[in-house]
């Protein structure tokens, strides 16, 4: 069995939404462990946050099962937008980078047809870009704050997805990355948590709306995972003993998730749509 790091971890703040080069210690997203079957052979995907993190995982993860890739990141992460390219390329896969602001609709419409022209179609879309920040009252949550962790989280995610719906053929897939917070909110990020709610409950209400369409939509609820999200967006003193009250007794990897991901895209899951599936490290979730 790999071994993963345990905390406690060095303080390392970073400024959202974090870059991996800068973390210590650095993520493990699969680079050197995934071995692909051909699990989403010849199919096309999305991914946003594709860049580092639990989308870096899942774009590598993809990859190397035989899928092309359209891969949004923000512009100021031009070097893990590169990295995540060459691994790609790596795989032998076709990589479309797509920098940009998915709060803008005018965007995440260029990101559909983008993908349906230079992909040459769509059987996958990842909703996992999303934006975070703590706060220590309810004071300091400013209305524009709140605005946009959901422009960013929920409204992104809904619009992609109708987009995306003018695309997709009957066996696509929709993952929705949500989060632990959805059913258990950690006050300290009440925005965050609030859409990640709102996410589990668009994934389970689209599953039954999409069902007749022959589109499934899921959800991945992460725990504790070892991201830039992190130092990006926690306190230091959190930081420093992320993940350590979980039963491993510490934080996931990105490359823990990504089998998850590529179960829910795969034609295998069939008759699997509404899940919302907990990856927490034994952290009860009810």
């Amino acid at each position: 069995m790999k071994h993963f790091p345990f905390p406690p971890f060095p303080k390392q703040p970073q400024s959202f939404p974090g870059l991996t080069e800068k973390m210590d210690p650095r993520p493990d997203h699969g680079e050197t462990s995934y071995k692909g079957s051909g699990k989403l052979q010849g199919k096309k995907a999305i991914i946003t946050g594709g860049d580092s993190g639990i989308g870096l995982a899942v774009a590598i993860a993809y990859a190397r099962e035989g899928a092309d890739l359209l891969v949004v990141h923000l512009p100021s992460e031009g070097d893990d937008g590169a990295t995540c390219r060459r691994h790609i390329e790596e795989a032998g896969r076709k990589a479309v980078m797509a920098p940009g602001d998915i709060s803008d609709p005018r965007f995440r419409e260029e990101v559909i047809e983008r993908a349906a022209s230079e992909l040459g179609g769509l059987d996958i879309l990842v909703n996992n870009a999303a934006y975070q920040r703590p706060f220590q009252s309810i004071d300091e949550v400013t209305l524009e704050e709140w605005t946009k962790t959901f422009d960013v989280n929920v409204h992104a995610t809904f619009h992609l997805t109708q987009l995306a719906m003018r695309r997709m053929k009957p066996g696509s897939a929709i993952i929705n990355t949500a989060s632990i917070n959805s059913k258990d909110p950690s006050p300290q990020l009440l925005p965050y948590a609030t859409t990640k709610g709102a996410i589990a409950n668009l994934t389970v209400g689209l599953a039954q709306l999409l069902a007749e369409k022959g589109v499934r939509v899921n959800a991945v609820l992460p725990g504790p995972i070892w991201t830039p999200f992190i130092p990006a967006g926690m306190p230091p003193e959190a930081v420093e003993t992320f993940g350590a009250k979980t039963p491993f007794g510490r934080p996931g990897q990105p490359a823990e998730l990504a089998s998850a991901y590529v179960m829910l895209a795969s034609d295998e899951a069939s008759y699997t749509s509404g899940a919302l599936l907990t990856i927490a490290g034994g952290q009860a979730v009810v």
